[in-house]
């Protein structure tokens, strides 16, 4: 197995939010990937006195170990215990039943020797590679659906569509939200690579509509993860780019080789 990780911040005045993890287990018969990318609220209180970054350290360490510890667990099991156990670690200091809690969008994938397993909650993304070539994308499209004008602001996003019916789910202090994730299984010979991106990252294909996501693929092989974060930046850098609410945001790009 070959892997490489690259995470870059928005901006040098804040600290990058999203975190990655990929760790193989001492017998070498598989492996999990984790990306998160933590959710900035749009305003100083969210009720927590912890910052979203050490909410996404709990949560992917949590998420590393649990895939690696509990086979017998899903990957929507694993899920709901990371968030349990997280919401654990601050539940007498903060309060989690604020609508911006510290939170964080989730891609997890674990395989052996005979399946790979796989989720997706919000708006990350897992590309699917086959030995053949063909790359399958698995993305929570909920933000996709959501009604026009429902994300004129975070603020709106928050209060009216986040975590609720109708609107979309995020990783924050419910573990129930682990059941709303889309997720699946293939078998092990049916994958070769898997890429799993933040946002920021994705905005490749999403945003500027430089190609598919096979194209996506296609860079990330040929360029490496950070080379397609670098092509990410410098169409942000254009003077066309209208964006909507960050012109840079944190980009994560993981690449596994199985």
């Amino acid at each position: 197995m070959r892997s490489e990780i690259s995470s870059v911040p928005g901006t040098d005045e804040r600290p990058n939010e999203d975190w990655a993890s990929v760790a193989v287990p001492a017998s070498g018969q598989g492996g999990t990937l984790v990306v998160l990318d933590g959710v900035t609220p749009p305003v100083d209180d969210d009720g927590c006195v912890h910052s979203v970054p050490w909410y996404t350290a709990r949560l992917g360490g949590a998420l590393t170990e649990l895939s690696g510890s509990r086979p017998d667990l899903t990957v929507a099991g694993i899920l709901a215990e990371a968030i349990r156990r997280t919401a654990d670690a601050h539940r007498d200091s903060c309060d989690l039943s604020h609508v911006r809690t510290p939170q964080a969008t989730v891609v997890l994938a674990r395989w052996d020797a005979v399946s790979v397993e796989y989720l997706v909650l919000a708006d990350s993304v897992l590309l699917l590679r086959s030995p053949e070539g063909a790359v399958r994308a698995v993305v929570d499209d909920r933000l996709d659906r959501l009604p026009p004008g429902s994300l004129a602001s975070h603020a709106v996003t928050d209060t009216t569509v986040r975590n609720k019916e109708g609107g979309f789910f995020t990783a924050a202090a419910d573990p129930s939200v682990a059941a709303r994730a889309v997720t699946g299984r293939v078998p092990r010979s049916a994958v070769r690579e898997l890429v799993a991106m933040t946002d920021g990252a994705t905005r490749w294909t999403e945003v500027f509509k430089r190609g598919d996501w096979a194209d996506c693929f296609a860079v990330v092989d040929e360029e490496g993860a950070r080379g397609l974060i670098a092509r990410v930046r410098e169409l942000e850098a254009s003077s066309s780019f209208a964006y909507r609410w960050k012109r840079h945001d944190d980009a994560t790009v993981v690449h596994v080789e199985l």
